[in-house]
């Protein structure tokens, strides 16, 4: 039996899901990663159209039904031009700029499944070479992939298999430190997968009867924009997107709590949702804080959007950095993971 929360071994989750590729588009061996756990739990699952997953556990009541939903996709990249340098240009899958990938480590992968190695760099990084090495703008024409393989032209590329529209994925650089702080790219959203995969791990071993049925979806094109969207059975009444809380000036998000947000680019969340949630939080003494997002869509937001008939939520682990070289606290991931216990075992009250 399981002690909860297990920081250490939501950490070691976190660890193993970073380290699977899987840009927007191309989320085949995490979404099976995630399948192949959810399913050694006991736990019935099934595939969307889209690619991704959806386990349900049934609960007392099968009339209204909640989900529950973190994305597995993140950000990358795909090949857009093979240059005559034998270099590869490249365009942005997801919202970040090409500045939080210049000097990243990279791996490309053909049609058929061959991966190679790579970094993505300014064409003109050298000091010694180019006068202007700091000043270039760090965008699509002036970055490139200089591929890890004895290439001099287009054609050398084109023999190993290279072609636009392979995968490029980042080098997640993944790193645990002795004082709690986990660090890496992608903790959007693969620290709240794991989240949602230790909630399940608990329901299961504490046999726990939930009130309503309840749907856990493993999106996989949220970071494009239309990952949690579908797939919602017309019982639900409560869609909560686990999504990581944002960081930065003006911003009441930390790492060391849980982020519950009021508002972000698409509107206010359901008011009455957010007050239970923080009422949750206070009756259980779960370090919380409520934040707005400015620049920031979820599965939540997308699913109303589609015009689900839904009460929407927003939570998560704060997360510092966000779509670069992320950064958060196991604080954090244990008050996002205290809330979500309390939350899924709570009524739905007439908000």
């Amino acid at each position: 039996m399981h002690t909860y929360p297990n920081v250490s071994e939501t950490k070691s989750l976190i660890q193993e899901l970073v380290s699977i590729p899987s840009p927007s588009g191309n989320t085949e061996s995490v979404i099976q990663y995630v399948e192949n756990h959810i399913k050694s739990l006991g736990v019935d699952t099934k595939r969307n159209r889209k690619g991704g997953l959806i386990a349900t556990i049934v609960g007392a009541n099968d009339q209204e039904h909640r989900m529950l939903t973190a994305h597995v996709d993140t950000l990358g990249a795909i090949v857009k031009e093979v240059k005559d340098n034998g270099r590869l240009r490249i365009d942005l899958i997801g919202g970040f700029r090409y500045n939080a990938i210049e000097g990243e480590y990279c791996e490309i992968e053909t049609a058929k499944g061959d991966i190679y190695t790579g970094t993505i760099l300014m064409h003109q990084t050298s000091v010694h070479v180019y006068k202007d090495a700091g000043k270039a703008e760090r965008n699509q024409e002036n970055m490139e992939i200089r591929i890890d393989a004895k290439v001099d032209n287009a054609a050398e590329v084109h023999e190993l298999g290279i072609e636009v529209g392979d995968f490029v994925s980042f080098d997640p650089r993944v790193q645990l430190t002795d004082n709690g702080f986990i660090k890496s790219r992608h903790l959007d959203d693969k620290a709240s997968v794991a989240i949602l995969l230790q909630l399940i791990r608990r329901i299961k071993d504490e046999a726990i009867a939930l009130p309503y049925t309840t749907h856990f979806l493993i999106s996989n094109n949220e970071e494009i924009g239309y990952g949690g969207n579908s797939n919602i059975t017309p019982e639900t009444v409560e869609y909560l997107a686990v999504d990581m809380g944002a960081i930065g000036d003006g911003q009441t998000t930390d790492e060391y709590t849980v982020s519950i947000c009021a508002k972000d680019s698409s509107g206010p969340y359901h008011y009455g949702l957010r007050k239970h949630l923080v009422a949750l939080a206070k009756n259980n003494a779960i370090g919380y804080k409520v934040d707005i997002y400015p620049y920031y869509g979820s599965d939540a937001s997308a699913a109303i959007r589609a015009g689900n008939d839904i009460i929407h939520g927003l939570i998560g682990p704060g997360i510092d950095s966000s779509h670069a070289y992320e950064r958060t606290h196991e604080s954090s991931l244990k008050h996002t993971e205290e809330l979500l216990y309390h939350y899924v075992q709570s009524q739905i009250t007439n908000y």
